[in-house]
């Protein structure tokens, strides 16, 4: 099984902390292809840098369409989640999306920790039609960059953030965001209660889903895209849109 794991914005660090946090989830015989866009935010930290960085995954995705087995957007927004999945051939999956799942699975409610604000995460969970799972959510005062840098320092943020969300009534706690990837490892001896990964959870949704081999719909929203004409995209974006997968 070949699954990307699609970055969706540019830094590169991001990108192998979660092809790493990618490779210690998946079973022997699943090669994970880590990817970054050519274009877009440094770090998605606005409602418009995860737009951009919607148009530079979907270009992203194109690329690689027909080549992989699945896709694995390593991004918390689960930024495109819908557009990917009918635009690609394969199953893809959200990071965040699949923490909530696993969330609600492993207990009556859960939480959700991320850096800074977190309304747009309320939203998500909302999207994803969890909201009456949802125990609460808290923003650490820390970047995805001093993450990378400073793992300890933001990881003890991280565990105040899980023992509070512990106290409202969480059973587990999800780690949104891609520079977060892997610090369910470091941190899970230290927590409360479990702590979900989105790479990890992830990986063995995409795993689940390729074993499926569930039809793609060919009615409703989430059809392939056919004959529709478009001018200054990528060719591989370009040739998704007009059904030449």
């Amino acid at each position: 099984m070949r699954l990307l794991v699609a970055n969706a914005n540019t830094t590169e660090a991001i990108t192998e902390a979660c092809a790493t946090a990618a490779r210690a989830a998946a079973a022997p015989g699943t090669e994970i292809i880590p990817a970054t866009p050519r274009f877009g935010p440094a770090v998605i930290s606005s409602r418009a840098e995860n737009v951009i960085a919607g148009h530079a995954l979907l270009e992203l995705l194109a690329e690689h369409a027909g080549q992989v087995d699945a896709c694995l957007l390593a991004v918390s927004h689960d930024t495109a989640l819908e557009a990917a999945r009918q635009m690609m051939p394969c199953p893809v999956i959200g990071m965040t999306e699949a923490a909530c799942l696993v969330g609600c699975m492993a207990g009556g409610r859960f939480g959700l920790v991320t850096f800074g604000g977190i309304e747009t995460y309320r939203e998500l969970v909302a999207r994803h039609g969890l909201s009456s799972r949802l125990a609460g959510l808290a923003g650490v005062n820390a970047t995805p960059p001093e993450a990378v840098a400073d793992p300890d320092g933001v990881g003890a943020k991280v565990l105040a953030a899980v023992a509070d969300l512990a106290a409202q009534g969480a059973d587990s706690v999800v780690l949104a965001g891609a520079a977060l990837a892997g610090f369910d490892r470091r941190l899970q001896p230290s927590a409360p209660v479990a702590l979900l990964d989105g790479m990890a959870c992830g990986v063995r949704m995409a795993e689940m889903m390729v074993a499926l081999r569930l039809p793609k719909p060919r009615t409703g929203s989430f059809a392939a895209p056919a004959g529709r004409a478009s001018i200054g995209l990528s060719l591989a974006l370009e040739g998704i849109l007009r059904g030449q997968t």
